[in-house]
């Protein structure tokens, strides 16, 4: 009788032994994906910030270029931005460029 409680009791413990071999397998196996899907969210809600950022950035930008746009449309705004940017003069005027102070 004590030989076959030895071999019941071997028996049980390589079950246990296998049991929490596998279920820490399991275990193992889903924790490394659950962190690595953490990992992919953190990434990816960095990620979104810089682009929503970005978006902003060129909002403001898009804004700008439309005001412009806008001055552009109006003759007067144009006859003295290229007079003053490629020094165009009106008839009988004189051009005297002035030194930067720099």
């Amino acid at each position: 009788m004590a030989k076959v409680k030895k071999k019941i009791n071997k028996k049980a413990r390589t079950r246990i032994i296998l049991f929490f071999l596998i279920f820490g397998s399991i275990m193992a196996s889903l924790s490394y994906s659950f962190f690595s899907n953490v990992s992919k969210i953190i990434e990816i809600k960095n990620q979104k910030k810089a682009l929503n950022d970005k978006i902003a950035s060129l909002k403001e930008e898009q804004e700008k270029l439309n005001l412009d746009l806008k001055k552009l449309e109006d003759p007067e705004y144009v006859a003295r931005y290229a007079r003053e940017k490629y020094m165009y003069s009106k008839e009988g005027e004189i051009i005297i460029r002035l030194p930067d102070d720099e």
